[in-house]
């Protein structure tokens, strides 16, 4: 699995610490970590939650991407953002009994955490007790069990009003401000790592034409 990182602007500064400890408990797992930033407070490329949202749907709609793991002072505003978009089940997580749940219930393709709210000493192991029961086993087998077969059905039946409620990715990175747009794909580590994952050529070519 290709699990995306990404930090908004306010809690940039705790992008090594939630790197280090996403990649301590799933890269023996055997997935892989892109952290697309942002890196520290300073970086040239300033992403807000809302940015997030865009990146985060243009990750997982191409491909690039199978998990995004985000988030913003409480959480609330990235998980907004990336539920705004096609293709984004994004849940809010604040341990890992809500890490546990979402992907077993809700098996969604994102998380957003609160890094401001809480995230004090022993922030780090909060985290990666929250990242060792999101991947502790697939996704959307169900809890407890004797619930399985009516989420899973929910879960079905969300994905399909989703594709009503939702119009085509591609249009609306083409509708919305493209400033907006470009900002939230022009972070350092970007190019390198979408271009070389991306598994969808209409989106890659709206891409490069907004990044142009």
């Amino acid at each position: 699995m290709k699990i995306a990182l990404i930090n908004e602007n306010s809690q940039a500064a705790k992008n090594e610490i939630i790197c280090s400890s996403l990649r301590k408990v799933v890269e023996p797992m055997g997935h892989e970590v892109f952290n697309y930033g942002m890196f520290t407070a300073e970086d040239e490329a300033q992403l807000t939650y809302v940015q997030i949202g865009i990146l985060a749907a243009v990750l997982l709609n191409s491909k690039a991407a199978d998990y995004v793991i985000t988030g913003c002072g409480t959480g609330e505003g990235a998980m907004l953002a990336c539920n705004s978009f096609p293709g984004v089940i994004c849940g809010h997580v604040e341990d890992a009994l809500d890490a546990y749940t979402f992907a077993q219930i809700n098996d969604g393709n994102a998380i957003a955490l609160p890094f401001a709210k809480g995230f004090g000493w022993g922030g780090e192991l909060n985290l990666e007790y929250i990242f060792e029961k999101l991947y502790v086993e697939e996704g959307g087998k169900g809890y407890p069990k004797d619930r399985v077969v009516p989420e899973q059905r929910n879960k079905r039946i969300l994905d399909e009003v989703k594709t009503v409620t939702y119009r085509k990715l591609t249009d609306i990175l083409r509708e919305l401000d493209q400033e907006l747009v470009k900002g939230a794909l022009s972070g350092a580590k970007f190019r390198e790592y979408f271009f070389a994952n991306c598994q969808d050529e209409e989106i890659a070519v709206v891409v490069k034409e907004i990044l142009a």
